[in-house]
């Protein structure tokens, strides 16, 4: 691949006490910091075959592979697996890999990994080839994220890690973890499940690992590995991983589905017949559309989200010194131990009366004491975070604050109040930046001395957990406010998107049009399961009516009711839906003790239904035409820079799988832009296979 950062293998032999012959460790480094992690191309795993032949010409007493400071390998290049155009080139790579691994694996001379520091995907096959592994207790991510990515572990992780540790437990590493948002594994898990053999603490890591090796050589230490069940328990995990993957994906996503067909291969052990299925599936799944727009929703992760389109230049953005907040329920107090955490500045909260206020820092306290009791924060910094947060019911108290935000009401006019009276207390440089998930920020900010220093700034519930900031421009706010937006987002370590001032912005915006597509049949006359299965296809993370709950009806129906104000051509206003929220319902579904769903028989009796159903594939095609014709305005009305931000902002606002690519490409692969829209949104190529 011509663009490929090459690691390169180095062989070196050193003399290990306790051990007749030295012992030969390869390194892998690709020549940058942490921060470009090593990864293995068709040249890096060139490197690594002959910095292997070369080991064994040294006639060492072990052979052992580790790698760069903090960075053992994570995995394969996926900017070459982008390049590749024909079904052949993709088999060669399959079998490139499973090739120089298996060296690993076949070794007559005892082979090591010592993993050092993060491992991932192709890096973790590569420790798994090995006979024995160590893992230093600091390493910060352990993994094989393939699913996730709509691909699988194809240099024989799906064969190897259910030899080495249970059908079981690998379904849970390659199919469960990697389909609950890509979750890794600490080092002391690895350890329990049986990834790595021991655990040794970091400051001399590798000197430990050195010694262990040399016991093991010496046979002073035997490494106890299970006896592996490939009758009933192998059936079970087939069955789990099944079950995972149709939940998760729906069918979506060829590279899971693949997984579960390799898990159950891998129970024969044979890894000549194992590896020949892993390359001919790994070039099945490379050479599909899913896994294109796969790889492209991930480089829109890792690139384009850490280089927001239409940034000002970050020099611009003011010194943020004290945080304000108005309001104190569970949004703002979310906020508010976010701000704390990330920023480590002063954070004060108001509210209307002092139990709202107590409530809303008291919330803060009970989370700060959580993650003390997951040790995920160390008592001092605990204590630290406590203190930053206070609570007032003056303004007054922020006096001296440089970014303030409020949460309160979703109402123009309370908004609009609330940040008049905080201009009466706040400098003139004072960032004032509005929570809203739909009000125009220009009308917020017509009416105070200073417009031009508010700007939106819109979290995603929950506010620690989802990654994605909108913010917002609008029509008088200038450069130095919006990059203070931007370095402030960037602090809290969230994905920030650039979005024009326009009615409920980028991800409320699709979400309210294909709700409304599916609030509109179910008011036809379309059955309940009929119209919540409808989209399915899609494998998107949950079905509308459970988005609809999570939501929170009430909330969804305000929303429809602003897009139907801005756009009531396109946005509609169910009746029905009225009558849902003021009935108080927040669920259409109920589920019994034994997790089996029906509609709720309130539900069904207040819903006036037309005559007029539709069929799923019905409902699917128009919900497509409308999302499609909806991407199309937004990017005609440039409310974002392309339409790569609306796949991301779907991504990480919305969960939309990887596999979709946010949209667009799934909309582009089904023809669905075309026909609705009369042209593509994204070149051909781009998440899709070259053809």
């Amino acid at each position: 691949m011509t663009d490929e950062v090459v690691t390169h293998a180095h062989t070196r032999t050193i003399r290990v006490p306790g051990l007749a012959k030295p012992v030969a460790l390869i390194t892998l480094d690709n020549g940058f910091d942490h921060t470009k992690p090593n990864t293995f191309g068709r040249a890096g795993l060139a490197s690594l075959d002959a910095a292997f032949d070369a080991a064994v010409q040294a006639d060492p007493a072990a052979i052992a592979v580790t790698g760069k400071p903090f960075i053992f390998a994570v995995g394969a290049d996926l900017t070459g697996v982008g390049q590749v155009t024909d079904r052949e080139t993709a088999l060669e790579i399959g079998k490139q890999g499973h090739d120089v691994f298996r060296k690993f694996t076949d070794s007559k001379v005892p082979t090591f990994a010592f993993v050092n520091g993060a491992v991932m995907g192709g890096g973790l096959e590569l420790a798994l080839s090995c006979h024995y592994r160590t893992i230093a207790s600091n390493v910060a991510a352990i993994a094989l994220p393939e699913c996730f990515l709509g691909l699988f572990p194809g240099w024989g992780g799906t064969q190897l890690l259910p030899n080495l540790i249970g059908a079981d437990r690998a379904v849970t590493v390659i199919i469960e973890n990697a389909l609950n948002q890509n979750k890794m594994l600490k080092p002391k898990q690895a350890l329990e499940l049986g990834i790595a053999d021991v655990l040794l603490d970091s400051p001399d890591y590798f000197e430990q690992s050195l010694l262990w090796l040399a016991d093991v050589v010496n046979g002073k230490t035997t490494v106890q590995r299970p006896e592996i069940d490939r009758g009933e328990a192998w059936d079970a995990a087939i069955a789990r991983a099944r079950a995972i993957v149709e939940g998760k994906t729906h069918g979506a996503a060829p590279g899971p589905a693949k997984a579960v067909e390799l898990l159950e291969l891998a129970r024969h052990n044979d890894l000549d017949r194992g590896y020949a299925a892993e390359t001919e599936a790994l070039a099945d799944v490379v050479m599909s559309d899913e896994l294109r727009a796969g790889l492209y929703s991930f480089n829109l992760v890792q690139k384009r989200a850490r280089r927001p389109a239409g940034a000002p230049d970050k020099s611009l953005a003011r010194p943020v010194t004290k945080v304000g907040i108005v309001g104190a329920g569970l949004m703002a107090s979310q906020m508010a131990l976010l701000f704390a955490r990330r920023l480590h500045v002063p954070v004060v909260l108001t509210d209307i009366d002092q139990a709202r206020v107590d409530k809303g820092v008291g919330y803060v306290h009970t989370e700060v004491d959580k993650l003390q009791g997951k040790k995920r924060i160390s008592p001092d910094e605990a204590n630290r975070v406590k203190a930053l947060v206070s609570g007032s019911l003056d303004k007054a108290a922020f006096a001296d604050a440089d970014f303030v935000i409020e949460a309160v009401f979703e109402d123009l006019e309370v908004k609009r109040q609330v940040f008049a009276e905080v201009e009466e207390h706040v400098s003139a440089e004072c960032v004032l930046a509005t929570n809203t998930s739909s009000l125009s920020i220009t009308d917020m900010a017509a009416k105070l001395r200073h417009p031009e220093r508010v700007v939106g700034f819109h979290f995603f519930n929950p506010v620690a957990v989802m990654p994605l900031l909108e913010i917002i421009r609008a029509d008088r706010t200038d450069d130095a406010t919006l990059a203070t937006a931007f370095k402030v987002g960037k602090d809290l370590k969230k994905s920030s998107v650039l979005v024009k001032d326009a009615p409920a912005f980028v991800v409320n915006r699709l979400l309210t049009r294909f709700l409304g597509e599916i609030t509109a049949a179910l008011d036809e006359g379309t059955p309940f399961d009929v119209a919540d299965h409808a989209l399915d296809p899609l494998g998107l993370p949950m079905t509308p009516m459970i988005l609809l709950q999570l939501v929170g009806p009430a909330v969804g129906l305000h929303v429809a009711e602003i897009m139907h104000n801005a756009f009531p051509d396109r946005f509609g206003v169910s009746e029905n839906m009225k009558r849902f929220v003021e009935a108080g319902k927040t669920a259409v579904w109920q589920w019994d003790a034994q997790g089996n769903q029906t509609l709720d028989p309130e539900v069904a009796a207040l819903w006036q239904a037309g005559d007029s159903p539709s069929t799923s594939q019905q409902l699917l095609d128009r919900t497509l035409a409308a999302l499609a014709d909806e991407v199309r305005r937004m990017l005609d009305e440039g409310v974002v820079a392309e339409a790569q931000d609306i796949d991301l902002c779907l991504i990480l606002g919305a969960g939309w799988p990887f596999w979709l690519g946010g949209i667009t490409p799934y909309l582009d692969r089904s023809g669905v832009s075309e026909r609705v829209t009369g042209k593509r949104f994204l070149e051909p190529g781009v998440a899709s296979v070259p053809r």
